[in-house]
Protein backbone atom coordinates (compact mmCIF):
# COMPACT_ATOMS: atom_id res chain seq x y z
CA UNK A 1 0.00 0.00 0.00
CA UNK A 2 2.88 1.99 0.66
CA UNK A 3 4.90 1.33 -1.87
CA UNK A 4 1.88 1.86 -4.34
CA UNK A 5 1.09 5.18 -2.62
CA UNK A 6 4.65 6.68 -3.52
CA UNK A 7 4.60 5.59 -6.93
CA UNK A 8 1.39 7.98 -7.58
CA UNK A 9 2.91 10.57 -5.79
CA UNK A 10 6.50 10.18 -7.59
CA UNK A 11 4.37 10.18 -10.99
CA UNK A 12 1.59 13.02 -9.95
CA UNK A 13 3.99 15.17 -8.49
CA UNK A 14 5.94 16.72 -11.35
CA UNK A 15 2.37 16.59 -13.27
CA UNK A 16 1.15 18.76 -10.59
CA UNK A 17 4.15 21.35 -10.60
CA UNK A 18 3.47 21.57 -14.22
CA UNK A 19 -0.01 22.06 -14.46
CA UNK A 20 0.47 24.43 -11.83
CA UNK A 21 2.80 26.79 -14.07
CA UNK A 22 0.70 26.51 -16.95
CA UNK A 23 -2.50 29.55 -17.58
CA UNK A 24 -5.36 28.00 -15.76
CA UNK A 25 -7.63 28.34 -19.12
CA UNK A 26 -4.83 25.82 -20.43
CA UNK A 27 -4.76 23.30 -17.15
CA UNK A 28 -8.56 23.77 -17.39
CA UNK A 29 -8.70 21.83 -20.40
CA UNK A 30 -6.18 19.17 -19.80
CA UNK A 31 -8.17 18.35 -16.09
CA UNK A 32 -11.62 18.78 -18.16
CA UNK A 33 -10.26 15.46 -19.96
CA UNK A 34 -9.62 13.72 -17.07
CA UNK A 35 -12.32 14.54 -14.59
CA UNK A 36 -14.91 13.24 -17.95
CA UNK A 37 -12.91 10.05 -18.16
CA UNK A 38 -13.07 9.19 -14.58
CA UNK A 39 -16.41 10.38 -14.44
CA UNK A 40 -17.51 7.70 -17.42
CA UNK A 41 -15.40 5.15 -15.30
CA UNK A 42 -17.34 5.89 -12.14
CA UNK A 43 -20.51 5.95 -13.96
CA UNK A 44 -19.78 2.20 -15.44
CA UNK A 45 -18.79 1.23 -12.19
CA UNK A 46 -22.02 2.28 -10.26
CA UNK A 47 -24.44 0.86 -12.89
CA UNK A 48 -22.43 -2.49 -13.24
CA UNK A 49 -22.44 -2.67 -9.34
CA UNK A 50 -26.64 -1.85 -9.10
CA UNK A 51 -27.37 -4.69 -11.63
CA UNK A 52 -24.62 -7.16 -10.60
CA UNK A 53 -26.55 -6.52 -7.22
CA UNK A 54 -29.94 -7.04 -8.67
CA UNK A 55 -28.61 -10.25 -11.07
CA UNK A 56 -27.12 -11.88 -7.71
CA UNK A 57 -30.43 -11.26 -5.78
CA UNK A 58 -32.46 -12.66 -8.70
CA UNK A 59 -30.84 -15.92 -9.08
CA UNK A 60 -31.18 -16.85 -5.33
CA UNK A 61 -34.92 -16.17 -5.39
CA UNK A 62 -36.19 -16.53 -8.85
CA UNK A 63 -40.19 -16.33 -9.50
CA UNK A 64 -40.94 -15.07 -5.80
CA UNK A 65 -42.48 -12.26 -5.07
CA UNK A 66 -41.83 -11.98 -0.76
CA UNK A 67 -38.36 -10.95 -1.44
CA UNK A 68 -39.78 -7.65 -2.70
CA UNK A 69 -40.95 -7.00 1.03
CA UNK A 70 -37.43 -7.83 2.78
CA UNK A 71 -34.51 -6.75 0.54
CA UNK A 72 -36.13 -2.58 -0.26
CA UNK A 73 -35.37 -2.78 3.82
CA UNK A 74 -32.12 -4.78 3.76
CA UNK A 75 -30.48 -2.41 1.25
CA UNK A 76 -31.72 0.35 2.92
CA UNK A 77 -30.02 -0.65 6.43
CA UNK A 78 -26.63 -1.24 5.23
CA UNK A 79 -26.65 2.38 3.59
CA UNK A 80 -27.55 3.61 6.61
CA UNK A 81 -24.88 1.86 8.72
CA UNK A 82 -22.66 3.26 6.10
CA UNK A 83 -23.54 6.53 6.25
CA UNK A 84 -23.75 6.90 10.07
CA UNK A 85 -21.16 4.94 11.37
CA UNK A 86 -18.08 5.17 8.38
CA UNK A 87 -18.78 8.31 6.23
CA UNK A 88 -20.33 9.79 8.92
CA UNK A 89 -21.97 12.67 6.87
CA UNK A 90 -25.47 14.01 5.15
CA UNK A 91 -25.05 12.69 1.44
CA UNK A 92 -28.61 12.23 0.17
CA UNK A 93 -29.50 14.66 -2.20
CA UNK A 94 -26.54 14.44 -4.37
CA UNK A 95 -27.96 17.04 -6.85
CA UNK A 96 -29.05 19.56 -4.19
CA UNK A 97 -25.90 19.17 -2.01
CA UNK A 98 -24.16 20.30 -5.53
CA UNK A 99 -25.47 23.16 -5.07
CA UNK A 100 -24.86 23.82 -1.64
CA UNK A 101 -21.22 23.43 -1.89
CA UNK A 102 -21.24 26.39 -4.84
CA UNK A 103 -23.37 28.22 -2.77
CA UNK A 104 -21.56 28.21 0.45
CA UNK A 105 -17.83 26.11 0.29
CA UNK A 106 -16.36 27.97 -2.25
CA UNK A 107 -17.21 24.69 -4.56
CA UNK A 108 -15.11 22.30 -2.06
CA UNK A 109 -16.51 18.88 -1.90
CA UNK A 110 -15.23 16.32 1.13
CA UNK A 111 -13.23 13.62 -0.51
CA UNK A 112 -15.39 11.05 0.84
CA UNK A 113 -17.99 12.20 -1.54
CA UNK A 114 -15.59 10.23 -4.40
CA UNK A 115 -16.82 7.00 -3.81
CA UNK A 116 -19.43 7.28 -0.42
CA UNK A 117 -22.55 7.82 -2.89
CA UNK A 118 -21.62 4.98 -5.10
CA UNK A 119 -21.21 2.39 -2.79
CA UNK A 120 -24.54 3.60 -0.92
CA UNK A 121 -26.56 3.83 -3.73
CA UNK A 122 -25.57 0.71 -5.43
CA UNK A 123 -26.46 -1.17 -2.17
CA UNK A 124 -30.01 0.98 -2.12
CA UNK A 125 -31.03 0.78 -5.92
CA UNK A 126 -29.58 -2.74 -6.32
CA UNK A 127 -31.38 -4.14 -3.52
CA UNK A 128 -34.72 -2.19 -4.88
CA UNK A 129 -34.68 1.19 -3.39
CA UNK A 130 -37.16 3.33 -5.41
CA UNK A 131 -34.92 5.89 -5.86
CA UNK A 132 -32.92 6.78 -9.59
CA UNK A 133 -28.89 6.30 -9.72
CA UNK A 134 -28.10 9.84 -11.44
CA UNK A 135 -28.27 12.35 -8.48
CA UNK A 136 -25.59 10.32 -6.46
CA UNK A 137 -23.39 10.25 -9.71
CA UNK A 138 -23.95 13.63 -10.40
CA UNK A 139 -22.28 14.46 -6.77
CA UNK A 140 -19.15 11.71 -7.46
CA UNK A 141 -18.77 13.60 -10.70
CA UNK A 142 -18.56 16.97 -8.90
CA UNK A 143 -16.46 15.95 -6.03
CA UNK A 144 -14.08 14.52 -8.81
CA UNK A 145 -14.02 17.77 -10.42
CA UNK A 146 -13.56 20.09 -7.14
CA UNK A 147 -11.06 17.68 -5.51
CA UNK A 148 -8.88 17.85 -8.48
CA UNK A 149 -8.62 21.14 -8.91
CA UNK A 150 -8.35 21.91 -4.98
CA UNK A 151 -5.39 19.51 -5.56
CA UNK A 152 -4.19 21.27 -8.56
CA UNK A 153 -4.27 24.61 -6.61
CA UNK A 154 -7.05 26.12 -8.93
CA UNK A 155 -8.86 29.40 -7.92
CA UNK A 156 -12.50 29.35 -7.21
CA UNK A 157 -13.93 29.80 -10.54
CA UNK A 158 -12.26 27.31 -11.98
CA UNK A 159 -12.43 25.01 -8.79
CA UNK A 160 -16.61 25.58 -9.75
CA UNK A 161 -15.87 25.03 -13.12
CA UNK A 162 -14.38 21.94 -12.87
CA UNK A 163 -16.87 20.80 -10.71
CA UNK A 164 -19.29 21.01 -13.33
CA UNK A 165 -17.22 19.42 -15.63
CA UNK A 166 -17.08 16.53 -13.31
CA UNK A 167 -21.51 17.11 -13.03
CA UNK A 168 -21.40 16.91 -17.28
CA UNK A 169 -19.63 13.94 -17.46
CA UNK A 170 -21.33 11.58 -14.70
CA UNK A 171 -24.55 12.48 -16.29
CA UNK A 172 -23.36 12.02 -19.66
CA UNK A 173 -21.74 8.84 -18.92
CA UNK A 174 -24.50 7.19 -17.12
CA UNK A 175 -26.62 7.76 -19.59
CA UNK A 176 -24.45 7.74 -22.97
CA UNK A 177 -25.61 11.42 -23.74
CA UNK A 178 -22.83 14.09 -24.37
CA UNK A 179 -25.10 16.68 -25.05
CA UNK A 180 -27.38 16.03 -22.16
CA UNK A 181 -24.43 16.71 -19.64
CA UNK A 182 -23.58 19.57 -21.19
CA UNK A 183 -26.80 21.33 -20.90
CA UNK A 184 -27.41 19.99 -17.12
CA UNK A 185 -24.76 21.59 -16.16
CA UNK A 186 -25.73 25.01 -17.83
CA UNK A 187 -29.58 25.12 -16.96
CA UNK A 188 -29.12 23.25 -13.04
CA UNK A 189 -25.71 23.97 -11.44
CA UNK A 190 -24.44 26.53 -12.86
CA UNK A 191 -24.71 30.22 -13.52
CA UNK A 192 -23.35 32.61 -16.24
CA UNK A 193 -21.05 30.31 -17.92
CA UNK A 194 -19.23 32.38 -20.87
CA UNK A 195 -18.88 30.55 -24.67
CA UNK A 196 -14.92 30.09 -23.44
CA UNK A 197 -15.49 27.66 -20.50
CA UNK A 198 -18.36 25.88 -22.32
CA UNK A 199 -15.29 23.96 -23.92
CA UNK A 200 -13.85 22.29 -20.49
CA UNK A 201 -17.60 21.07 -20.26
CA UNK A 202 -18.55 19.70 -24.07
CA UNK A 203 -15.04 17.84 -23.35
CA UNK A 204 -15.60 16.45 -20.28
CA UNK A 205 -18.86 14.97 -21.22
CA UNK A 206 -17.35 13.81 -24.50
CA UNK A 207 -14.34 11.86 -22.37
CA UNK A 208 -17.20 10.45 -20.24
CA UNK A 209 -19.56 9.34 -23.07
CA UNK A 210 -16.41 7.62 -25.17
CA UNK A 211 -15.61 5.72 -21.79
CA UNK A 212 -19.25 4.63 -21.37
CA UNK A 213 -19.28 3.30 -24.78
CA UNK A 214 -16.38 1.18 -24.61
CA UNK A 215 -18.27 -0.90 -21.80
CA UNK A 216 -21.64 -0.95 -22.45
CA UNK A 217 -21.70 -0.04 -26.89
CA UNK A 218 -23.37 2.91 -28.61
CA UNK A 219 -26.91 1.25 -28.68
CA UNK A 220 -30.08 3.68 -27.10
CA UNK A 221 -30.41 2.93 -23.56
CA UNK A 222 -34.28 2.96 -23.85
CA UNK A 223 -34.94 1.42 -27.25
CA UNK A 224 -38.13 2.51 -28.65
CA UNK A 225 -40.70 1.64 -31.69
CA UNK A 226 -41.58 5.40 -32.93
CA UNK A 227 -43.74 6.54 -35.24
CA UNK A 228 -42.90 9.47 -37.68
CA UNK A 229 -44.44 12.42 -35.87
CA UNK A 230 -47.34 13.92 -37.46
CA UNK A 231 -49.22 17.07 -37.32
CA UNK A 232 -52.42 16.08 -36.42
CA UNK A 233 -51.00 14.97 -33.27
CA UNK A 234 -49.93 18.51 -31.87
CA UNK A 235 -53.17 18.81 -29.84
CA UNK A 236 -52.33 15.78 -27.87
CA UNK A 237 -49.11 16.65 -27.47
CA UNK A 238 -49.64 20.76 -26.05
CA UNK A 239 -52.48 18.07 -23.77
CA UNK A 240 -49.15 15.68 -22.83
CA UNK A 241 -47.70 18.88 -21.78
CA UNK A 242 -50.33 20.13 -19.07
CA UNK A 243 -51.06 17.19 -18.30
CA UNK A 244 -47.10 16.95 -17.44
CA UNK A 245 -47.14 20.00 -15.54
CA UNK A 246 -49.30 19.24 -13.44
CA UNK A 247 -47.74 15.39 -12.55
CA UNK A 248 -44.49 17.66 -12.01
CA UNK A 249 -46.23 20.00 -9.70
CA UNK A 250 -47.78 16.92 -7.71
CA UNK A 251 -44.54 15.28 -8.11
CA UNK A 252 -42.54 17.85 -6.45
CA UNK A 253 -45.13 19.25 -3.93
CA UNK A 254 -45.32 15.62 -2.49
CA UNK A 255 -42.07 14.76 -2.45
CA UNK A 256 -41.53 17.74 0.12
CA UNK A 257 -44.71 16.71 2.47
CA UNK A 258 -42.96 13.47 2.62
CA UNK A 259 -39.35 14.47 3.77
CA UNK A 260 -41.17 17.09 6.09
CA UNK A 261 -43.52 14.52 7.20
CA UNK A 262 -40.98 11.23 7.68
CA UNK A 263 -38.29 14.23 8.91
CA UNK A 264 -40.39 14.50 11.96
CA UNK A 265 -39.50 11.28 13.85
CA UNK A 266 -36.16 11.49 15.23
CA UNK A 267 -35.18 8.45 15.82
CA UNK A 268 -33.63 7.37 12.54
CA UNK A 269 -34.23 3.36 13.62
CA UNK A 270 -37.90 4.10 13.79
CA UNK A 271 -37.43 6.07 10.11
CA UNK A 272 -36.01 3.02 9.08
CA UNK A 273 -38.46 0.59 9.92
CA UNK A 274 -41.61 2.80 8.94
CA UNK A 275 -40.16 3.55 5.79
CA UNK A 276 -39.03 -0.18 5.11
CA UNK A 277 -42.32 -1.80 6.21
CA UNK A 278 -44.02 0.94 3.55
CA UNK A 279 -41.95 0.59 0.71
CA UNK A 280 -41.82 -3.54 0.99
CA UNK A 281 -45.45 -3.34 0.68
CA UNK A 282 -45.93 -0.67 -1.93
CA UNK A 283 -43.51 -2.74 -4.05
CA UNK A 284 -44.79 -6.05 -3.37
CA UNK A 285 -48.66 -4.93 -4.68
CA UNK A 286 -46.87 -2.46 -7.60
CA UNK A 287 -43.67 -4.44 -9.01
CA UNK A 288 -42.71 -1.64 -11.07
CA UNK A 289 -41.34 0.51 -8.62
CA UNK A 290 -39.12 -1.95 -7.80
CA UNK A 291 -35.64 -0.10 -7.95
CA UNK A 292 -35.13 2.53 -10.67
CA UNK A 293 -38.29 0.78 -12.59
CA UNK A 294 -36.29 1.54 -16.19
CA UNK A 295 -36.97 -2.37 -16.85
CA UNK A 296 -41.05 -1.54 -16.50
CA UNK A 297 -40.75 1.06 -19.57
CA UNK A 298 -39.53 -1.93 -22.15
CA UNK A 299 -43.35 -2.94 -22.93
CA UNK A 300 -44.38 0.58 -23.17
CA UNK A 301 -41.84 1.73 -25.59
CA UNK A 302 -42.38 -0.90 -27.50
CA UNK A 303 -45.73 -1.22 -27.85
CA UNK A 304 -46.10 -4.56 -25.93
CA UNK A 305 -47.70 -2.85 -22.78
CA UNK A 306 -51.45 -3.66 -23.68
CA UNK A 307 -54.56 -1.23 -22.07
CA UNK A 308 -55.23 -3.58 -19.85
CA UNK A 309 -51.79 -2.24 -17.63
CA UNK A 310 -53.78 0.95 -17.52
CA UNK A 311 -55.03 0.89 -14.18
CA UNK A 312 -51.93 -0.33 -12.69
CA UNK A 313 -49.80 2.25 -14.50
CA UNK A 314 -51.87 4.73 -12.53
CA UNK A 315 -51.12 3.36 -9.14
CA UNK A 316 -47.69 3.65 -10.11
CA UNK A 317 -47.73 7.23 -11.39
CA UNK A 318 -49.24 8.29 -7.72
CA UNK A 319 -47.37 5.79 -5.70
CA UNK A 320 -44.07 6.21 -7.39
CA UNK A 321 -43.67 9.36 -5.39
CA UNK A 322 -44.07 7.79 -1.95
CA UNK A 323 -41.61 5.21 -2.61
CA UNK A 324 -38.83 7.32 -3.95
CA UNK A 325 -39.67 9.46 -0.42
CA UNK A 326 -39.92 6.20 1.71
CA UNK A 327 -36.61 5.01 0.34
CA UNK A 328 -34.69 8.39 0.92
CA UNK A 329 -36.68 8.70 4.71
CA UNK A 330 -35.37 5.44 5.18
CA UNK A 331 -31.65 5.89 5.44
CA UNK A 332 -31.69 4.82 1.77
CA UNK A 333 -29.14 7.06 -1.15
CA UNK A 334 -30.61 7.78 -4.44
CA UNK A 335 -32.01 10.71 -6.61
CA UNK A 336 -34.96 12.16 -7.82
CA UNK A 337 -33.67 12.53 -11.62
CA UNK A 338 -34.39 8.80 -12.27
CA UNK A 339 -38.04 8.63 -10.75
CA UNK A 340 -39.08 12.26 -12.55
CA UNK A 341 -37.99 10.36 -16.18
CA UNK A 342 -39.73 6.76 -14.53
CA UNK A 343 -43.09 9.32 -13.45
CA UNK A 344 -42.78 11.49 -16.97
CA UNK A 345 -42.98 7.67 -19.16
CA UNK A 346 -45.73 6.40 -17.00
CA UNK A 347 -47.68 9.86 -17.48
CA UNK A 348 -46.96 9.45 -21.49
CA UNK A 349 -48.15 5.86 -21.48
CA UNK A 350 -51.58 6.50 -19.02
CA UNK A 351 -52.24 9.52 -21.41
CA UNK A 352 -52.19 7.57 -24.55
CA UNK A 353 -53.55 4.32 -23.66
CA UNK A 354 -56.37 6.59 -22.38
CA UNK A 355 -56.93 8.34 -25.48
CA UNK A 356 -57.05 5.04 -27.44
CA UNK A 357 -59.00 3.18 -24.86
CA UNK A 358 -61.81 5.66 -24.61
CA UNK A 359 -61.91 7.80 -27.66
CA UNK A 360 -62.56 7.37 -31.23
CA UNK A 361 -59.11 8.07 -32.17
CA UNK A 362 -55.28 6.53 -31.62
CA UNK A 363 -51.91 8.01 -30.90
CA UNK A 364 -48.59 6.25 -30.87
CA UNK A 365 -48.17 4.96 -27.25
CA UNK A 366 -44.63 4.87 -27.81
CA UNK A 367 -44.18 8.60 -28.60
CA UNK A 368 -46.10 9.57 -26.06
CA UNK A 369 -44.08 7.44 -23.51
CA UNK A 370 -40.94 9.41 -24.25
CA UNK A 371 -41.98 12.69 -24.58
CA UNK A 372 -43.91 12.59 -21.26
CA UNK A 373 -40.20 11.75 -20.20
CA UNK A 374 -39.09 15.09 -21.14
CA UNK A 375 -42.73 17.06 -19.79
CA UNK A 376 -42.30 15.82 -16.34
CA UNK A 377 -37.80 16.23 -16.09
CA UNK A 378 -38.62 19.66 -17.80
CA UNK A 379 -41.50 20.40 -14.93
CA UNK A 380 -39.96 18.93 -12.03
CA UNK A 381 -36.15 19.77 -12.21
CA UNK A 382 -37.21 23.48 -14.18
CA UNK A 383 -34.73 22.32 -17.55
CA UNK A 384 -36.09 21.86 -20.57
CA UNK A 385 -33.37 21.86 -22.82
CA UNK A 386 -31.96 19.17 -20.74
CA UNK A 387 -35.13 17.17 -20.82
CA UNK A 388 -35.42 17.59 -25.00
CA UNK A 389 -32.23 16.47 -25.79
CA UNK A 390 -31.07 13.97 -23.13
CA UNK A 391 -34.44 12.15 -24.17
CA UNK A 392 -33.76 12.80 -27.89
CA UNK A 393 -29.79 10.80 -27.09
CA UNK A 394 -31.12 8.35 -25.13
CA UNK A 395 -33.80 6.40 -27.52
CA UNK A 396 -31.97 7.71 -30.81
CA UNK A 397 -34.98 9.55 -31.33
CA UNK A 398 -34.80 12.90 -32.97
CA UNK A 399 -37.48 12.32 -35.25
CA UNK A 400 -39.49 13.69 -31.81
CA UNK A 401 -37.78 16.77 -31.70
CA UNK A 402 -40.28 19.30 -32.46
CA UNK A 403 -42.89 17.24 -29.75
CA UNK A 404 -39.89 16.71 -27.83
CA UNK A 405 -39.90 20.83 -27.81
CA UNK A 406 -43.57 21.27 -27.51
CA UNK A 407 -44.49 19.13 -24.81
CA UNK A 408 -41.26 20.42 -22.78
CA UNK A 409 -42.32 24.12 -22.88
CA UNK A 410 -45.46 23.43 -22.22
CA UNK A 411 -44.93 21.58 -19.26
CA UNK A 412 -41.95 23.81 -17.95
CA UNK A 413 -45.13 26.94 -18.55
CA UNK A 414 -47.20 25.27 -16.19
CA UNK A 415 -44.95 24.37 -13.78
CA UNK A 416 -43.58 27.95 -13.41
CA UNK A 417 -46.90 29.09 -12.86
CA UNK A 418 -47.23 27.61 -9.62
CA UNK A 419 -43.55 27.27 -8.62
CA UNK A 420 -40.79 29.18 -9.47
CA UNK A 421 -37.81 26.92 -8.45
CA UNK A 422 -36.90 23.14 -9.13
CA UNK A 423 -36.54 20.40 -6.70
CA UNK A 424 -33.17 20.80 -6.05
CA UNK A 425 -33.30 24.58 -5.48
CA UNK A 426 -36.71 25.27 -3.69
CA UNK A 427 -35.51 24.54 -0.26
CA UNK A 428 -32.00 26.20 -0.76
CA UNK A 429 -33.81 29.26 -2.29
CA UNK A 430 -36.08 29.31 0.89
CA UNK A 431 -32.93 29.74 2.69
CA UNK A 432 -31.31 32.74 0.56
CA UNK A 433 -28.22 30.72 -0.44
CA UNK A 434 -29.23 29.78 -3.69
CA UNK A 435 -26.68 30.66 -6.28
CA UNK A 436 -29.34 31.48 -9.71
CA UNK A 437 -28.84 32.74 -13.08
CA UNK A 438 -29.29 36.01 -11.76
CA UNK A 439 -25.36 37.09 -11.75
CA UNK A 440 -26.00 40.41 -9.67
CA UNK A 441 -28.03 37.84 -7.10
CA UNK A 442 -24.90 35.32 -7.63
CA UNK A 443 -22.03 37.13 -6.98
CA UNK A 444 -24.03 38.81 -4.39
CA UNK A 445 -24.72 35.41 -2.57
CA UNK A 446 -20.52 34.70 -2.66
CA UNK A 447 -19.98 37.87 -0.51
CA UNK A 448 -18.87 36.66 2.86
CA UNK A 449 -19.90 38.96 5.91
CA UNK A 450 -16.33 37.96 8.14
CA UNK A 451 -14.39 38.53 5.24
CA UNK A 452 -15.58 42.28 4.62
CA UNK A 453 -15.74 42.65 8.48
CA UNK A 454 -13.70 46.17 9.51
CA UNK A 455 -12.36 46.30 12.63
CA UNK A 456 -9.79 48.97 12.99
CA UNK A 457 -12.67 51.53 14.93
CA UNK A 458 -11.70 52.13 18.04
CA UNK A 459 -13.79 51.30 20.86
CA UNK A 460 -15.44 53.44 24.08
CA UNK A 461 -17.07 52.34 26.92
CA UNK A 462 -20.85 54.02 27.62
CA UNK A 463 -19.82 55.28 30.82
CA UNK A 464 -16.39 56.80 29.48
CA UNK A 465 -16.07 60.47 30.52
CA UNK A 466 -15.35 63.54 27.50
CA UNK A 467 -11.80 63.43 28.15
CA UNK A 468 -11.53 59.47 27.58
CA UNK A 469 -13.32 59.80 24.23
CA UNK A 470 -11.16 62.42 23.03
CA UNK A 471 -8.00 60.56 23.97
CA UNK A 472 -9.76 57.53 21.40
CA UNK A 473 -10.09 60.35 19.16
CA UNK A 474 -6.45 61.08 19.59
CA UNK A 475 -5.36 57.40 18.40
CA UNK A 476 -8.27 56.39 15.79
CA UNK A 477 -8.12 56.48 12.20
CA UNK A 478 -11.98 56.32 11.91
CA UNK A 479 -14.09 59.22 12.51
CA UNK A 480 -17.06 56.83 14.23
CA UNK A 481 -16.60 55.19 17.97
CA UNK A 482 -18.49 51.79 18.68
CA UNK A 483 -20.10 52.61 22.51
CA UNK A 484 -20.01 48.87 24.25
CA UNK A 485 -20.48 47.68 27.87
CA UNK A 486 -18.58 46.60 30.63
CA UNK A 487 -19.17 43.01 28.72
CA UNK A 488 -18.49 44.37 25.57
CA UNK A 489 -21.75 44.27 24.18
CA UNK A 490 -22.90 47.14 21.70
CA UNK A 491 -24.94 50.13 22.90
CA UNK A 492 -24.94 52.94 19.85
CA UNK A 493 -21.86 54.76 18.49
CA UNK A 494 -20.51 58.08 18.46
CA UNK A 495 -19.30 60.27 15.45
CA UNK A 496 -16.56 62.56 15.21
CA UNK A 497 -19.00 65.43 14.53
CA UNK A 498 -21.28 64.75 17.12
CA UNK A 499 -18.69 66.02 19.70
CA UNK A 500 -16.84 68.34 17.70
CA UNK A 501 -18.36 71.46 19.80
CA UNK A 502 -16.93 69.72 22.93
CA UNK A 503 -14.05 68.43 22.21
CA UNK A 504 -11.80 71.28 22.84
CA UNK A 505 -13.54 72.39 26.03
CA UNK A 506 -11.88 70.75 28.97
CA UNK A 507 -14.06 72.00 31.62
CA UNK A 508 -16.49 69.28 30.31
CA UNK A 509 -14.15 66.59 30.21
CA UNK A 510 -15.16 65.30 33.19
CA UNK A 511 -19.17 66.80 33.61
CA UNK A 512 -19.93 64.74 29.92
CA UNK A 513 -19.66 61.03 28.94
CA UNK A 514 -20.26 59.08 26.17
CA UNK A 515 -23.98 58.20 26.49
CA UNK A 516 -24.28 62.05 26.10
CA UNK A 517 -23.61 62.27 22.85
CA UNK A 518 -24.51 58.18 21.76
CA UNK A 519 -26.47 57.11 18.70
CA UNK A 520 -28.69 54.44 18.53
CA UNK A 521 -27.60 51.82 15.60
CA UNK A 522 -30.44 51.65 13.09
CA UNK A 523 -30.23 48.10 12.34
CA UNK A 524 -27.93 45.00 13.53
CA UNK A 525 -25.45 42.69 11.01
CA UNK A 526 -25.40 39.68 12.34
CA UNK A 527 -22.00 37.62 11.80
CA UNK A 528 -23.02 34.97 8.67
CA UNK A 529 -25.84 36.77 7.84
CA UNK A 530 -26.70 35.96 4.09
CA UNK A 531 -25.71 39.29 1.64
CA UNK A 532 -28.42 39.26 0.40
CA UNK A 533 -30.46 39.97 3.80
CA UNK A 534 -27.48 42.75 4.65
CA UNK A 535 -27.98 44.54 1.72
CA UNK A 536 -31.91 44.84 2.50
CA UNK A 537 -30.83 46.37 5.83
CA UNK A 538 -28.50 48.95 4.29
CA UNK A 539 -31.23 49.61 1.41
CA UNK A 540 -33.71 49.75 4.41
CA UNK A 541 -32.07 52.13 6.61
CA UNK A 542 -30.06 54.54 3.88
CA UNK A 543 -27.16 54.12 6.46
CA UNK A 544 -23.44 53.70 4.80
CA UNK A 545 -22.16 52.36 8.02
CA UNK A 546 -23.46 49.24 9.95
CA UNK A 547 -22.62 47.16 13.27
CA UNK A 548 -21.66 43.80 13.22
CA UNK A 549 -22.18 41.44 16.52
CA UNK A 550 -23.16 38.26 17.47
CA UNK A 551 -26.56 36.59 18.35
CA UNK A 552 -25.69 37.64 21.90
CA UNK A 553 -24.78 41.40 20.35
CA UNK A 554 -21.05 41.06 21.20
CA UNK A 555 -19.58 43.78 19.08
CA UNK A 556 -17.49 42.31 16.58
CA UNK A 557 -17.12 45.47 13.91
CA UNK A 558 -18.46 47.77 11.28
CA UNK A 559 -19.64 47.18 7.80
CA UNK A 560 -19.26 49.69 4.74
CA UNK A 561 -21.90 50.02 1.94
CA UNK A 562 -18.95 51.21 0.04
CA UNK A 563 -16.96 48.32 0.91
CA UNK A 564 -19.57 45.51 -0.07
CA UNK A 565 -19.71 47.69 -3.88
CA UNK A 566 -15.66 47.52 -4.00
CA UNK A 567 -16.03 43.79 -3.29
CA UNK A 568 -18.92 42.81 -5.54
CA UNK A 569 -17.40 44.72 -8.66
CA UNK A 570 -14.22 42.88 -7.89
CA UNK A 571 -15.91 39.15 -7.91
CA UNK A 572 -17.94 40.22 -11.05
CA UNK A 573 -15.17 40.71 -12.87
CA UNK A 574 -13.02 37.70 -11.46
CA UNK A 575 -16.11 34.95 -11.86
CA UNK A 576 -16.88 36.62 -15.25
CA UNK A 577 -13.26 36.50 -16.21
CA UNK A 578 -12.14 34.25 -19.26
Amino acid sequence: MMASRSTIQFIWGPVRALLRKLPERETLLLLSVVTGVLCGGAAVLLKWSIHSIQTGLGSLFPDRRWPYLVFPGVGMLLSLLIVRYLVKDNIGHGVTKVLQAVSKNESKIKKHNLWSSMLTSALTIGFGGSVGAEAPIVYTGAAIGSNLARYCGLSYRGMTLLLGCGAAGAVAGIFNAPLAGVLFTLEVLLFNISMTSILPLLLSSLSATLVSYAFFGRGAQFEASLVEFSMRNIPWYVLLGVFSGFVSLYFLRTTLWMEDMVSRLRSPWIRWALSAVGLGLLIYFLPPLYGEGYDSLRPMLSGSAGSGALWLFVLVLVFKVFSMSLTNAGGGVGGTFGPTLFVGAVAGFVMATAVNSFLPYQIPVSNFVLVGMAGTMAGVMQAPLTAIFLIAEISGGYILLVPLILTAAVSYGVMRIFEKYSIYTKRIAASGELLTHDSDQAVLTLLKTDALLETDFTPVRIDDSLGQLVEAVAVSQRNIFPVVDAHGRFQGYVQLADIRRDMFRTDLYDTAYVYNYMHSAPEYIYRDEPMESVMRKFEKTGAWNLPVVTSDRTYLGFLSKSKIFNAYRQSLRDFSQD
